[in-house]
């Protein structure tokens, strides 16, 4: 054997032996009608239906419970999509998806929702179609699993009993029943009572019929073994794993409208096999037709049903049917039992379209209508950006601080409803809905807030279009390898203007407005943010915060503060105090409550063992910080940045603030300079104005 073929040989041990062979012979499970019952009888799930086995596949990922403006809320792990790198995750949607798992839980026990189509509704880009694909990709990894296995069976020893053609000696279960179907119905529930296989204490409930070609089989079998029930299942049947797979139409289907002329209803129900009618006679022989329509496939699991309201009405009477009895009828063939969730999904104006269409009221009827607004909420609005315009995924562009976040802001800020009361505007609103403390406002504000706008989050810009405009601004040629707030801004608005969706002029207006709106909050948070790195200056900070620490520690106890260069009693410095707590808005009648907290706050932390660090106290951090920045903005001279001319002395405390933007916000070389240059020219307005 030559060295390459040695080498090829060895990499296929490589890889072969990354297989996982017990896996394999898991899933590969076959076995005996007799060893499927010890199976039921050890683990009665198993035998689970499609609502059961789905509303368990959820909820095994685990669950966390939280309180949101005093509500308790449920947020179920596996819609953060964690086993796939959260590709698929769901963000800020848990009131809507708790009232899935409502709906999945009820439908599980039998309480009624099982006889429901179950209907996602709300604007395009908001994550129904995703919520649909995380099911099909739950349920289908599940089915790998020992919680979430399940079985069917196949046919076989049918050589000479002249029920298939040719030298075929099996004959699949078309529909992946479950084996326990097998068992006649009038004595099913007896049979399997006497065995003992309950479910959570309760007799295992195994409803419906085997599909048309398995009756036929089954019937025909009987009658050659006399009707010897046992006889039949011991020598004709073997029960096997099922994998549910969406690639190989296994228990997972999907139905997307086309045009009428391309489309009937076989689609859904199964079609006849015109080449099996000259090897059985008759078309209307369940041997000679393909049980491979979505309903039909999509047995024991799962079928979407993509913008489910622009079907046609010859489709919509199989759905009603399918819903709520558990039946489909196939073409020549009596009525078929299905057992699978079905779930559909559908935008606003189809839905509205439904309402006025008195001919789909029995649809209307039948769907339990779950809404799937967008995100209201900021932080989790900024979660969706995150995941696609990362460090890994964007390679070679640098994404400045902020502008991913300014982009939320605008989308989340377009699907409010302007405040009614409360002298709020929408920027506090929107701060209030994303948990930020405000003066003056409360958790029941946020509450009454939520009950006075009904449709929020129903309209707006999508996520859609703004991951858009981000991409537009990501591969411009502007930059210099970086994207800022304001080139995603810029085309956020540029896009307005040929949107397909947004054609109302006021509400261009609007959208327009809140780009004004979102541009003042950048500009606050980046004042703040050189504020900060100009005080960053440890040594001058720690040394404000000592001093002003001395003196209201004197004030509070009526002592005097010793003047380290003259070495003299002197009372406590009133103006610094003062300058340092006017910085954040402490009026002069609450001096002595502010200070007095402070210094029960050392107190406190001297109690617990702890040494006081300035820094720990938010409040006087803000203060310490505003105070240095008004101290040394003078001598650095911010404003001469926007000028030509920068001598050498101002340039070297500017690199030092760059570099400190670099270290503790994240900017790089070009952002920072910037960012710096942006509040360089605000503050010349600013000095202009004055």
């Amino acid at each position: 054997m030559s060295d390459s073929a040695k080498s090829g040989a060895g990499m296929v041990a490589q890889i072969a032996s990354m297989q996982d062979y017990e896996l394999y012979r898991d899933l590969s499970w076959e076995g005996s009608f007799e060893e499927y019952l010890a199976i039921v009888k050890e683990r009665p799930k198993v035998a689970r239906n499609a609502f059961q086995r789905m509303y368990d596949m959820v909820v095994s990922y685990g669950t966390e419970e939280y309180i949101d403006n005093k509500k308790k809320l449920t947020r179920y792990s596996f819609f953060s999509d964690e086993t796939n790198g959260g590709r698929d995750a769901i963000f800020g949607l848990d009131i809507p998806l708790m009232r899935l798992m409502n709906v999945l839980k009820a439908a599980a026990r039998g309480y009624g929702p099982e006889k429901r189509v179950i209907l996602l509704h709300g604007p395009v880009g908001s994550s129904k179609s995703t919520i649909a694909r995380l099911l099909k990709k739950g349920i289908e990894a599940y089915s790998r699993t020992p919680d979430g296995a399940l079985y069917t069976f196949r046919w076989v020893n049918l050589k000479g009993t002249g029920l298939i053609g040719g030298d075929e000696d099996e004959f699949d279960s078309p529909m992946h029943e479950e084996p326990l179907r097998l068992i006649p119905e009038d004595w099913r529930a007896e049979a399997l009572s006497k065995l003992g296989i309950a479910s959570d204490g309760e007799k295992l409930k195994i409803t419906g019929d085997l599909d048309p070609a398995s009756r036929f089989i089954f019937k025909e079998l009987l009658a050659q073994c006399e009707g010897d029930w046992g006889k039949v299942v011991k020598k004709h049947v073997r029960v096997r794993r099922l994998l549910l797979s969406e690639k190989d139409r296994v228990g997972i289907g999907t139905f997307q409208p086309k045009d009428e002329k391309n489309q009937d209803s076989t689609e859904l129900t199964g079609d006849i096999n015109y080449r099996k009618i000259a090897e059985y006679g008759s078309d209307s022989d369940p041997r000679a037709f393909n049980f491979d329509g979505e309903f039909n496939i999509a047995n024991r699991g799962i079928v979407e049903f993509v913008e489910v309201l622009k079907l046609d009405v010859a489709f919509l009477y199989d759905l009603l049917g399918a819903s709520q009895e558990h039946k489909i009828k196939p073409k020549k063939f009596a009525q078929t039992d299905i057992d699978e969730v079905i779930i559909g999904h559908t935008n606003e104006a189809e839905y509205k379209r439904l309402l006025n269409n008195e001919f789909m009221e029995a649809l209307r009827d039948r769907t339990i209508k779950i809404d799937i607004p967008y995100i209201t909420r900021l932080s989790d609005e900024i979660k969706i950006y995150e995941k696609d315009f990362n460090d890994e995924k964007v390679r070679g562009r640098h994404v400045a601080p902020h502008t991913l976040e300014v982009a939320a802001m605008w989308a989340t800020l377009t699907r409010l409803e302007e405040p009614k009361k409360h002298n709020l505007t929408l920027i506090n609103k929107m701060k209030l809905y994303d948990g930020k403390v405000l003066p003056g406002y409360t958790q029941d504000t946020v509450k009454e807030l939520r009950k006075e706008s009904k449709r929020e989050g129903m309209e707006g810009a999508s996520p859609r279009y703004v991951q858009d405009k981000i991409s537009n601004a990501l591969v411009s040629e502007a930059g210099e390898g970086t994207i800022n707030p304001f080139m995603v801004l810029n085309e956020l608005e540029k896009g307005l203007t040929h949107h397909s969706l947004i054609t109302n002029e006021e509400q261009k207006k609007r959208f327009r407005e809140i780009i004004g709106v979102v541009k003042e909050e950048y500009e606050d948070i980046v004042k703040n943010e050189v504020q900060r790195a100009i005080s960053a200056d440890e040594e001058a900070i720690n040394k404000l915060a000592a001093n002003y620490i001395d003196n209201i520690k004197a004030y509070t106890l009526k002592e005097k503060v010793k003047n380290a260069y003259t070495g003299e009693d002197e009372e406590p410095d009133e103006r610094l105090m003062r300058s340092i707590e006017e910085k954040i808005d402490v009026p002069d009648n609450r001096k002595e409550d502010f200070r007095r907290e402070i210094m029960n706050y050392i107190g406190a932390r001297a109690v617990e063992g702890k040494k006081f660090d300035w820094q720990t106290n938010d409040r006087l951090r803000r203060a310490l910080e505003l105070k240095l920045f008004e101290d040394q903005k003078d001598s650095i001279k911010l404003k001469t940045l926007v000028s030509a001319v920068v001598d050498k002395e101002t340039q070297e405390k500017i690199d030092i603030i760059k570099s400190r933007l670099i270290r503790y916000f994240g900017y790089n070389e070009v952002s920072a300079g910037d960012v710096l240059n942006y509040v360089a020219s605000i503050f010349a307005r600013g000095d202009a104005k004055e």
